[in-house]
């Protein structure tokens, strides 16, 4: 059995690399050459933990296995991520563990990689402004990802809490780009493309205040309940998700849905953009939005791409098993 522990995953996985990971997958899951299986999310109970499982399976790559893991609200004060996980592969053939690797920086890494997919199939071409709603640990991670998909020469920037966009501000600063923390009446007003990725269960976005033209890629925390947009917002834009499934129940969608405002009829798979089924975008002035669940095989799919790089570079842990 092979391990690639956290410590390595950063020198072997690039945004790059994710990306290339993740649009496969998506593709794949438009051809169902791959699916994911019912997801488990359950609070524990101790130390106000949630923990569970994503799995899938991949018959185009192979790609068996689940990721594990949760969140622990009390580790900050431990020094250690509030967000832990570890990824499980298997050999599809004997049902062996072929690999553990560490899940934390995957996880970031794949789920900016899906946003910024859907920035590349679905914003505009000419998209300008970059609104990012949100500044915890995930937001540098999207807004990294994100300007590699665009030309993007301003980021505007709303949390909850202002003081933590200097996180934002700084990594703007890196890439020389301008940076303002504004209200969000202005962020929706001047945004080409729209960022969220917070925990919240309250809308945080309405429609009033999106102008046409707009992508919005809502990332934040998916579970029963979370709400980022306004459900009348969501019902106005076409919507793209990486899986309905998951998005009517556990994703932005699902308040769109339970209002009747939106079917899942409605909702469109982004792999179908991708693999050429689905046109995307169909007029500048048209409002776009993915609604990004994160799935386990993206997850497999980086954590099966660090395996290999780990071998090739004589790096990998193998221990019998």
């Amino acid at each position: 059995m092979i391990i690639v522990p956290e410590n390595q995953i950063a020198e072997l996985m690039t945004p790059a690399d994710c990306l290339v990971a993740v649009e496969e997958v998506f593709a794949s899951m438009a051809k169902r050459s791959a699916y994911n299986f019912p997801v488990i999310r359950e609070a524990i109970g101790y130390a106000d933990a949630l923990y569970g499982f994503k799995s899938g399976f991949d018959r185009a790559n192979l790609a068996l296995g689940l990721k594990s893991g949760g969140f622990w609200p009390n580790n900050v004060q431990k020094g250690l991520a509030n967000h832990q996980s570890s990824v499980f592969l298997f050999d599809a053939d004997t049902g062996k563990c072929r690999a553990v690797v560490g899940g934390n920086l995957l996880t970031a890494l794949r789920t900016a990689a899906a946003s910024a997919i859907s920035i590349k199939h679905l914003a505009r071409k000419d998209a300008k402004v970059l609104g990012m709603i949100g500044a915890g640990h995930q937001s540098t991670f999207q807004l990294r990802a994100a300007v590699e998909q665009c030309s993007f020469e301003k980021i505007l920037a709303w949390n909850f809490h202002p003081e933590m966009l200097s996180r934002l501000e700084e990594v703007a600063r890196e890439l020389e780009l301008p940076f303002e923390a504004v209200e969000l009446d202005r962020l929706g007003a001047e945004s080409d493309v729209i960022i969220s990725i917070t925990s919240s269960f309250a809308p945080i976005l309405k429609a009033s205040q999106v102008r046409p033209g707009t992508h919005l890629a809502c990332m934040g925390t998916d579970t029963k309940g979370k709400q980022e947009m306004e459900a009348g917002l969501v019902a106005a834009a076409t919507v793209f998700t990486d899986e309905i499934a998951q998005a009517v129940t556990i994703g932005e969608c699902q308040h769109a849905i339970e209002r009747k405002l939106l079917s899942r009829a409605d909702i469109t798979e982004l792999g179908a953009v991708i693999t050429g089924r689905h046109p995307g975008r169909s007029s500048p002035d048209e409002i776009t939005l993915f609604d990004g669940t994160g799935v386990g095989l993206q997850d497999l799919a980086v954590a099966s791409a660090a395996v290999a790089h780990a071998v090739s570079r004589g790096t990998a842990i193998e221990v019998d098993f």
